[in-house]
C-alpha cells in the first residue's frame, strides 16, 4: 500500500499534494515509492483535451496492473500560455522547482512562436533542467495507417543531444551591433568571408555534451538487448563539430564500454563481417545517407545517436513512417530528472474540440511508467491501444486514413482504451 506522508515543499502559487511522496535519488539510483508525486503540465491548445484523456488512461492502467498497491499522485503545475493565468511568467520558478523536487514529470504541448517573441519553452526547459538526452522510441503499432510498405520494420530508439548544436540559441539578428561585432572579428581576425547583411549563429558541440549522451545510449542498448548503435552526423562537412561528435562517441565507447561494444571496422577486419556473440555493434552514418537508410533498411537500426538538429529531423521523419506524431512518444532525460512529453505541437485550431489523438502523450506515459519501474502498466496500455486500433475505433487523424473506421473524439478514444485494458 502507499507509504506515509513526507514533508511538503512550499511553492509560491501552487500547493503540492500531501498524499504522495517524492522520488528519491539514493546512491545514483532512483527510489520510487508506491505513491510518487508526478508534476503534470497540461499544455497549451489541444493539451487541455489530450492530457485529461491521457491521465485517465494512465490511472486506469496502474490500477489494473497493481490492484491499488501503486498509484500516481498528480501535481498540476503550469507553463506556456496556461501559466499566465496564475503568474506573470510563461515558465514560472514553481514549475522548475516542482520538476527538480519530484524528478519525473509529464507534459503536454507548449506554444512555440516563430520569429519574434519568447524562445521555445521546450528548449528552455531542457537547458534549465539539463535534460541532455531527447529519447524517441519509434515503432509501429499494428493497424495504424502508414505511408510505407513495411512500417513494421521500423523499431528504433533515437537518442538526440538536447542542449547544444544550433539549438543552444546563440545567435544575433542581421544588422545588430552584436552581429556586426562578430562579423568584424571573423573577417578581420579569422580571415573568414561573411556577407555584412548576415544574421549570425554559433554551433557549439562539446566532448562533455556528446559523451554523456553516448554513455546513456550505450547503457540503454545494454539494458534493452539492442544489438546495434549508430552515430549519425554530418562530419564529412562539419569536421570539428559533427565529425568530433562521431570521434568522441567512439572514444567513449572504447574507454567505458570496451567489453560490451565493437566497431564496424573491427567486425569487418577481424570477424569477417559477423558481430561476435554478446557484443553490441557501434558504427556511424552520414546524416543525409541515414535519412535514406531509415526508408530503405529501417530494420538494420536499433539505437541511433545524433546531434541536436539532425535528431530533430530524423525522429520526425521516422515517426511519419509509423503513422505520424500522434503515435510518437518522447522524453527529455538528464542524469535522473525526466520530462515525458507529447512530440507534436499545440494545434490551436483543434483546441477544446475533443478531436485530437492523445496517443503521443499516452505512449510517452508508457515510457514514464517504464522509467518508474512499472512496465506492467505500460504494457497493458500498449496492448489496449493496439486492440482499439484493430477495432477501428479511432480519432479523426487515423479514421480519415482507414476504411470502415468509427471516428470518435479524444475522450471516447480514451474510454475505449480503458475498456480494452
Amino acid at each position: 500500500m502507499p507509504t506515509g506522508k513526507s514533508a511538503v515543499p512550499k511553492f509560491a502559487k501552487v500547493t503540492a499534494p500531501t498524499d504522495g511522496q517524492p522520488i528519491k535519488i539514493v546512491g545514483n539510483k532512483r527510489v520510487v515509492p508506491d505513491n510518487p508525486i508526478i508534476p503534470v503540465i497540461e499544455g497549451d491548445g489541444t493539451g487541455r483535451d489530450i492530457m485529461k484523456a491521457s491521465r485517465r488512461v494512465i490511472d486506469a492502467a496502474v490500477q489494473k496492473a497493481f490492484g491499488g498497491q501503486k498509484r500516481i499522485v498528480w501535481f498540476d503545475v503550469y507553463a506556456g500560455e496556461n501559466a499566465l493565468r496564475f503568474y506573470d511568467d510563461i515558465l514560472p520558478a514553481d514549475t522548475i522547482k516542482a520538476i527538480k523536487t519530484y524528478v519525473v514529470a509529464l507534459k503536454g504541448p507548449l506554444t512555440t512562436p516563430i520569429g519574434g517573441g519568447f524562445r521555445s519553452l521546450n528548449v528552455s526547459m531542457r537547458q534549465i533542467l539539463n535534460l541532455y538526452a531527447c529519447v524517441r522510441p519509434v515503432k509501429y503499432y499494428s493497424g495504424v495507417p502508414a505511408p510505407v510498405k513495411r512500417p513494421e520494420a521500423m523499431d528504433i530508439v533515437i537518442f538526440r543531444e538536447n542542449t547544444e548544436d544550433v539549438y543552444a540559441g546563440i545567435e544575433w539578428a542581421k544588422g545588430t551591433k552584436e552581429a556586426k561585432a562578430v562579423i568584424k572579428f571573423l573577417t578581420s581576425k579569422m580571415k573568414v568571408k561573411i556577407r555584412s547583411d548576415s544574421g549570425i549563429g554559433i554551433k557549439p558541440m562539446s566532448v562533455t555534451g556528446t559523451q554523456r549522451l553516448v554513455r546513456k545510449a550505450i547503457q540503454y542498448a545494454i539494458d534493452h538487448n539492442r544489438p546495434t548503435i549508430t552515430l549519425v552526423h554530418k562530419g564529412n562537412i562539419m569536421k570539428y563539430t559533427e565529425g568530433a561528435f562521431r570521434d568522441w562517441g567512439y572514444a567513449l565507447a572504447k574507454k567505458e564500454f570496451g567489453k560490451e561494444t565493437i566497431t564496424e571496422t573491427e567486425v569487418t577486419e577481424k570477424f569477417g563481417g559477423q558481430t561476435p556473440a554478446g557484443k553490441i555493434l557501434i558504427r556511424d552514418r552520414i546524416a543525409d545517407s541515414m535519412f535514406q537508410q531509415v526508408l530503405l533498411r529501417p530494420d538494420d537500426y536499433d539505437v541511433v545517436v545524433t546531434p541536436n538538429l539532425n535528431g530533430d529531423y530524423l525522429s520526425d521523419a521516422c515517426a511519419a513512417q509509423i503513422g505520424g506524431l500522434g503515435m510518437a512518444p518522447g522524453a527529455n532525460i538528464g542524469d535522473h530528472i525526466a520530462l515525458f512529453e507529447a512530440t507534436h505541437g499545440t494545434a490551436p485550431k483543434y483546441a477544446d474540440k475533443d478531436m485530437i489523438n492523445p496517443g503521443s502523450v499516452i505512449l510517452s506515459a508508457v515510457m514514464m511508467l517504464e522509467y518508474l519501474g512499472w512496465p506492467q502498466a505500460g504494457q497493458l496500455i500498449e496492448k489496449a491501444i493496439e486492440k482499439t486500433i484493430a477495432e477501428k475505433i479511432v480519432t479523426y487523424d487515423l479514421a480519415r486514413q482507414m476504411e470502415g473506421a468509427q471516428k470518435v473524439g479524444t475522450a471516447a478514444y480514451a474510454d475505449r482504451i480503458i475498456f480494452n485494458l
